[in-house]
């Protein structure tokens, strides 16, 4: 059970079936976490934040045994998205999104690295967080200049 919800619901699991190779684990729940986000894009905000908090509690939990980051675990690349779309909508929304998987791949903002140096599990779902409150960032930023 907590292997198939660190594997975001099997979202994780999924690329080595296709390709055979876990590249892509993170951006398939990321995937899981933007269908998620579309159906709370009616609810208010701290719906969103609510729903981002389980997801982080959930990845502390289904992470809290591993000893590293194995590129099959996708279930904090689906807090880490949550985090990103909190009260968002549209153009920012999408923005965010992409910010927040763009930095969680590259890990060229600052503290996003150093999230992921964490012991685990916090350093396995700290980085996608760190990376999901700068796409959050941006995609507030955008709201605003609207």
């Amino acid at each position: 059970m907590r292997r198939m919800v660190a594997a975001g619901f099997g979202s994780g699991l999924l690329a080595r079936r296709l390709w055979g190779s876990d590249t892509g684990a993170g951006t398939l729940g990321a995937l899981v976490a933007v269908a998620i986000g579309l159906v709370l894009l009616p609810s208010p905000w701290w719906i969103d934040l609510g729903v981002a908090l389980v997801a982080v509690a959930i990845s502390m939990w289904a992470t809290a045994p591993m000893t590293d980051d194995p590129g099959w675990v996708s279930i904090d690349e689906i807090a880490g998205t949550l985090v990103a779309m909190v009260g968002l909508a549209g153009i920012p929304w999408v923005a965010a999104v992409v910010v927040a998987r763009l930095l969680d791949i590259f890990k060229i903002a600052p503290g996003v690295a150093a999230a992921e140096s964490l012991p685990p599990p916090l350093g396995i779902t700290a980085d996608d967080v760190v990376a999901g409150l700068y796409g959050l960032a941006v995609g507030w930023l955008i709201t605003w200049l609207r």
